[in-house]
């Protein structure tokens, strides 16, 4: 049964609090996957189950995410495949707080000396090396926090020009990137499932539906040529990288996808909130 519903979590790109605190899950998780570029300077340097992004300028490099601990040296690994230097990288940055994708970042602050940028909301979590008021999540390497962005700020680095959105609901301080490449907006959208947050009554984060429905409101009113999220199947990253390798122009570019991504996450929001609050 156990099983079954792992299967099942998956195939609706739900990651459950259960399915990330098993052992098998974080081994699929972490199976190792080949660096590619997406488009422009934007790369792939995840794991199989985890996303990474690596934007590379001139001036200095971009890291977003660091993955479960474990992934550090995978994704450390993935960036000297493609050909650049771990102390090129300037500043890490965060999409949310959970341990599959904050774990490696003290590993990989301290092999690159890159800067931490993260918002207020997040940085508790960070710094404690847990999700407060989540007991039920695995901790991580405790991590410092060099920036606290706000909503709307820009992080430049050379030509790379990166905007924070605030999008909390998964977390307090969940963060949505977007990156004004040559070849259009790209997104590194912060994930919107609930993934067993209590969504009323929680004395941690009262505000968390609340925040779903504004964050989604707020998504809405953006576009973006490229949506990127931060684990491979909620996007079809196998799908569009396949296509890739078969020759495919450009896969990754879909200025619809943002919307799709909204609508239905919104969807799954408003089911699981009348679940909890039996509605």
């Amino acid at each position: 049964m156990r099983t079954l519903f792992l299967a099942l979590a998956l195939a609706a790109a739900v990651p459950s609090v259960s399915a990330a605190q098993d052992a098998h899950q974080r081994v699929e998780w972490n199976r190792p996957a080949a660096p590619f570029r997406i488009t422009g300077e934007v790369y792939y340097v995840g794991t199989a189950g985890l996303a990474a992004y690596l934007i590379a300028d001139p001036k200095g490099h971009v890291l977003i995410d660091g993955g479960l601990p474990e992934s550090a040296p995978l994704i450390a690994n993935n960036i000297e495949q493609l050909g650049f230097r771990l102390s090129d990288i300037r500043y890490l940055l965060i999409n949310h707080s959970h341990f599959d994708h904050s774990g490696g970042l003290a590993e990989l602050k301290q092999r690159s000396g890159a800067k931490l940028v993260a918002s207020a909301g997040d940085r508790a979590d960070l710094e404690a090396g847990r999700s407060i008021g989540r007991p039920e999540l695995d901790g991580f390497p405790a991590v410092k926090v060099d920036r606290v962005v706000k909503d709307g700020e820009t992080l430049r680095l050379g030509r790379t020009v990166l905007t924070a959105h605030l999008t909390p609901g998964h977390t307090r301080g969940c963060t949505s990137w977007s990156l004004a490449a040559p070849t259009g907006t790209v997104l590194f959208a912060c994930s919107l499932t609930v993934a067993g947050q209590k969504l009323t009554g929680d004395p941690a984060y009262p505000e968390a539906a609340a925040d779903f429905r504004r964050s989604f409101a707020k998504l809405r009113s953006l576009r973006a040529d490229y949506f990127l999220n931060f684990h491979p199947e909620f996007f079809d990253l196998e799908g569009k990288r396949a296509r890739l390798s078969q020759g495919a122009a450009d896969p990754f570019r879909d200025p619809a996808e943002l919307h799709r991504q909204v609508e239905r996450a919104e969807r799954l929001f408003e089911k699981e909130l009348a679940a909890q609050t039996g509605g």
